[in-house]
């Protein structure tokens, strides 16, 4: 009786699957770093002209063709912000108007949102439908209408006025943003509190705000960019004791003959510094999970 011979086994290592390729990965990666910094540099480049120019002397400032570098660095233009008082009220105006409006927004937002995404009742759908609609339609369009509102009711000049038109513009996409976060939270945390005895008002306060706390300053964010960043209702509605920074600018360094360039790229330097600092300082509520260890499974 012969026995056949065990297959021989090749004692030579596999080569690891895909090893062949690791040349092609790295290229990849390569290739993917460049269309990044690329990307990075384009988005930077305005915030670098805005550097350079508000650091260039008058004379240098309409230099032809333009310095990529300063000859010489001045900081001329920053001193004149300082001593514009103009300026100053119309930051402190930016900041309370932007400040009342993220408030309000997400205050009116969280109600509306709790409502579309935890209940259900006739027209629901309908009414969620005309909020989003309501986006569809140029702001523009609503300004000699709000403008006739304000005037007949002798709101204009006042805080009130922005604080409201920039609200009315902000509410509908707030409230969608907050919907979503709060269609993530566990019904079983809302039955478990009405179990408990918990009421409408402290069920939305103690638990669904808390855990929707990204969604809430998402939408605050949004709701404070949109108040610092308009120009054209803060500019019809209010006088100058009450504009915000947007149309103070215009009124301080843009003219009918000539245009303050370096003036006008430092302000505009200076007053995006808080929208990015706000990014910084809440960047970490941006992201994460919404109710991640809410519910024990």
């Amino acid at each position: 009786m012969t026995v056949a011979p065990a297959p021989s086994t090749s004692l030579q290592p596999r080569r690891p699957q895909g090893a062949d390729t690791g040349w092609r990965g790295r290229g990849a990666r390569r290739w993917a770093w460049l269309v990044v910094a690329v990307l990075g540099a384009f988005g930077l480049l305005p915030v670098y002209w805005l550097l350079v120019t508000s650091l260039k002397p008058a004379n240098e400032t309409f230099a032809y063709p333009p310095t990529i570098l300063p000859r010489e660095i001045t900081f001329d233009a920053y001193a004149q912000l300082l001593d514009s008082p103009e300026l100053l009220r119309a930051l402190v105006n930016s900041v309370i108007v932007s400040v009342a409006t993220a408030v309000l927004s997400v205050i009116v937002a969280s109600y509306m949102a709790f409502a579309f995404a935890k209940y259900r009742f006739r027209g629901r759908r309908s009414l969620m439908s005309f909020v989003l609609s309501s986006q569809l339609f140029p702001q523009s369009l609503l300004l000699i209408t709000l403008y006739a509102v304000f005037a007949a009711t002798g709101l204009l000049n006042t805080y009130l006025v922005v604080i409201l038109s920039f609200t009315t513009f902000t509410l509908p996409l707030c409230v969608w943003m907050l919907k979503g976060f709060f269609d993530t939270i566990d019904d079983s945390l809302i039955e478990a509190a009405k179990v408990d005895r918990a009421s409408r008002m402290r069920i939305i306060h103690s638990i669904v705000l808390p855990i929707s706390a990204p969604g809430l300053v998402a939408a605050g964010l949004f709701a404070f960019i949109r108040g610092w960043n308009d120009l054209i209702f803060a500019l019809t509605l209010t006088g100058p004791e009450r504009q915000t920074l947007p149309p103070g600018l215009v009124n301080a360094f843009i003219g009918e003959a000539a245009v303050q360039w370096a003036p006008l790229m430092a302000a505009s330097l200076v007053t995006s510094l808080p929208v990015v600092i706000a990014f910084i300082a809440l960047q970490r509520h941006l992201v994460g999970g919404i109710s991640a260890g809410a519910v024990k499974g």
